[in-house]
Order: structure tokens, then C-alpha cells, then sequence
């Protein structure tokens, strides 16, 4: 039977969701691995590093509300 549950005002379906923000935190995390190899960044990946970081946590926190309610 498919589960779909209400998440921030939105209408989801919690297993398939959860599957597309754990894949999304994976390729955040390895981007960031990738420059994190480099021995010097650019100030623009700096930021770009500093950005991945912010949006890492955000689908973190998304993949942990989905999990409760999966």
C-alpha cells in the first residue's frame, strides 16, 4: 500500500521521497569530498563549499523527518 503523508504543507510519498533526498545527501557529500582532495580551493569554491555544507544539513534534517514517518 502507498504511504502519503503530509510533509511542510506538502503532499509526498514518503518512500520514494525518502530515497531521493538520502541519493541527494550522497551527491552533496561526495562533491564535497571531491574538493575537499584538492590541496588549494579557489574563493569560489570556497563558497561553493561552504554552500554545500548548508544545503547537506537541510536534506540531512529532510532525510531524518522522512525516516519517522516512513
Amino acid at each position: 500500500m502507498k504511504q502519503v503523508v503530509s510533509f511542510r504543507g506538502l503532499k509526498i510519498d514518503g518512500p520514494h521521497e525518502l530515497y531521493r533526498a538520502e541519493a541527494r545527501h550522497r551527491e552533496l557529500d561526495q562533491r564535497l569530498k571531491d574538493l575537499g582532495r584538492r590541496a588549494y580551493l579557489t574563493p569560489s569554491e570556497q563558497h561553493e563549499v561552504a554552500e554545500l555544507k548548508k544545503q547537506r544539513l537541510l536534506v540531512k534534517d529532510e532525510v531524518s523527518s522522512l525516516r519517522k514517518v516512513v
